[in-house]
């Protein structure tokens, strides 16, 4: 029995542990990414959701979480990073820092605005957003709910979140952003889970210019 708990720690301690992501670079949304081919999401910063709406000076609403969802993707898109992995979430992504060349991924979001210092979980950014904050940099020119109490603010559990909208936007576990029409063969048995970015749409060309496409069946 020794002998067989002594080859099973041997064996054990001769796998190699799982290596830090590194690779390029596919956005996701403001504070997701793939790395090469692992799912990562930013450590340390939160970002607006898809479809969570700022409100401008003239008191305008927009949807600042896709413009968000732009930015990062014309400033990182095929960039190679690499990570330092610190957690994984309950959605069993890699939580990690990432870098590209000398620049923290994390810290530059937080610093042009275009994400929050996430202080539930880390302070490394805090400065970094007051800063933003100071200058009014990205989203801090605009009114914003924080986007950790926009996906839990409660939600109605009704046919349709808006009156006479029922087109679905459905994002899958790939983090695809999907919309189903009446008729479809999935429609009836898509949920939408506002609380993780999902939304109604009025028209197909709103669910377009929001960054969604249409379900093939």
């Amino acid at each position: 029995m020794l002998r067989i708990c002594s080859i099973f720690v041997l064996t054990c301690l001769a796998l190699p542990a799982q290596a830090d992501p590194s690779g390029a670079i596919r956005v996701i949304d403001g504070d997701t990414i793939m790395v090469g081919k692992t799912k990562v999401r930013l450590h340390g910063i939160d970002a607006p959701e898809l479809g969570q709406p700022c409100t401008d000076a003239q008191g305008v609403s927009w949807d600042c979480g896709t413009w968000v969802s732009r930015e990062v993707r014309a400033r990182w898109q095929g960039e190679r990073a690499t990570c330092t992995t610190r957690d994984r979430d309950r959605y069993g992504r890699v939580v990690a820092t990432c870098h590209v060349g000398q620049r923290d991924i994390g810290r530059s979001l937080v610093s042009d605005g275009l994400a929050l210092a996430y202080r539930k979980y880390s302070m490394a950014y805090d400065l970094d957003e007051k800063a933003a904050v100071v200058a009014g940099r990205g989203l801090h020119g605009h009114e914003m709910q924080r986007p950790s109490r926009y996906r839990n603010a409660p939600t109605p559990d009704t046919t349709t979140d808006r009156a006479g909208c029922v087109i679905k936007g459905n994002i899958s576990r790939s983090g695809n952003r999907i919309y189903h029409v009446p008729g479809q063969e999935h429609y009836d048995r898509t949920r939408i889970r506002t609380e993780y970015g999902e939304r109604w749409f009025c028209s197909e060309s709103e669910a377009r210019r929001a960054g969604w496409r249409k379900a093939r069946r």
